[in-house]
């Protein structure tokens, strides 16, 4: 423990030297007590999206080998960069020693060292969404046209960007603002939203060839999509957040079936869902469900065994802790122990929690956040 702070002192000394006219706000520190030091899981990032127009993304960690929980370590790692990390963080992930955080509003996909946080680059997007990566790539969905609902908004695209230079080496076209992306046996499937061009909204998932990355095919799916996540015996679920009317959010699963090349739609789950995180033949859910009519949201939580394609519990937090959370809006399942991770973004506009929960859906801990956590990847040792 001694070390740990003997190494920050000096990024900190850095951090309140380099700039004169703008504050470096330092990290904070707060003890968990969760270690884990003979996981092969080091921490996990977490990114907090910041409100739109507000500057305040902002990189959370928690490592398991002191059990000490780190807020806003970006600014301090980095006192160098002008406006920190930027303009809401919608996504973040880790491949090989680099961590990427993309940066929605500010047009960009940030790229850290992912042991210190120290920035090595940045990839410029417009609109960027999402990241995945992929045989020595990063492929980031993005909208394309500007942060701007518009019944003529752009086609959206998928751009695919060399991991060891930064540079975008290829891009192709999709459906409307395209979100979520999963790779099957060398094809990608992108979830098309059509968000910007309410009610008109896309209701495809695009399937790109990666060999020459062309869109190959749109396979309707339902509208409004959103979240895409493959389940380890490569099903893709996929969720719809309908039109916020009279058409409810669902979950849909796509699957490849005897005498066909590509995916199609086999079922529809009737569960709402935001967002989900599987873990073995486990996906774990929660949904809250905006309606215009109402006025308020309808939130819930839930387990889907992915082989039956069944619903197996109304709800994976079992010691009634969920009444603690105001706007469930992020959720991860720790790969080895099976800890269940769920944010809260309580008012979009101030400081948010990070739940853990037990396998068994009991509290464990939860700490203060950034503003609006959103987003988990786990770093490895």
């Amino acid at each position: 423990m001694k070390n740990f702070f003997l190494y920050f002192l000096p990024l900190l000394m850095v951090a309140t030297s380099c700039r004169e006219d703008e504050l470096v706000v330092p990290t904070e520190y707060e003890i968990i007590g969760d270690e884990r030091p003979a996981s092969h899981i080091r921490g996990l990032y977490l990114v907090n999206e910041g409100n739109m127009g507000s500057n305040k993304c902002t990189l959370d960690f928690y490592d398991y080998m002191t059990g000490l929980y780190s807020r806003n370590l970006y600014s301090e790692r980095n006192p160098n960069v002008i406006k920190e990390l930027g303009d809401v963080g919608n996504d973040i992930g880790i491949y090989g020693s680099k961590l990427y955080v993309v940066v929605n509003c500010s047009h960009k996909v940030e790229v850290l060292d992912a042991r210190s946080g120290v920035r090595l680059g940045q990839i410029d997007i417009p609109n960027c969404r999402y990241v995945r990566f992929h045989r020595g790539h990063a492929y980031v969905s993005s909208y394309v046209g500007p942060v701007l609902i518009d019944p003529d908004a752009p086609k959206g695209a998928v751009f695919e960007v060399d991991t060891l230079t930064f540079g975008i080496t290829r891009k192709v076209s999709v459906g409307y603002q395209p979100e979520e992306m999963e790779i099957v046996n060398d094809y990608m499937y992108v979830a098309n939203s059509g968000g910007y061009r309410v009610p008109d909204y896309d209701n495809t998932v695009s399937v790109i060839q990666m060999i020459d990355f062309k869109q190959v095919q749109q396979i309707p799916v339902g509208i409004n999509l959103h979240r895409l996540k493959k389940d380890r015996y490569d099903k893709l679920w996929v969720s719809s957040r309908g039109n916020y009317q009279d058409v409810p959010s669902r979950l849909f699963v796509m699957e490849r079936k005897p005498g066909y090349n590509q995916m199609v739609v086999t079922d529809t789950i009737p569960v709402a869902c935001s967002n989900m995180a599987i873990k073995g033949d486990s996906l774990f859910y929660y949904a809250t469900e905006w309606n215009n009519f109402t006025a308020s949201n309808t939130i819930s939580y839930g387990i889907i065994d992915v082989r039956t394609k069944q619903i197996i519990s109304d709800n994976f937090i079992t010691d009634g802790t969920e009444k603690e959370i105001t706007i469930p809006y992020g959720i991860a399942v720790h790969p080895e122990s099976g800890d269940i991770f769920v944010t809260d973004a309580k008012n979009y506009v101030s400081s948010g929690t990070l739940y853990c929960f037990t396998p068994d859906g009991k509290k464990k801990w939860s700490v203060r956040t950034g503003d609006i956590p959103a987003h988990i990847a786990f770093l490895t040792k």
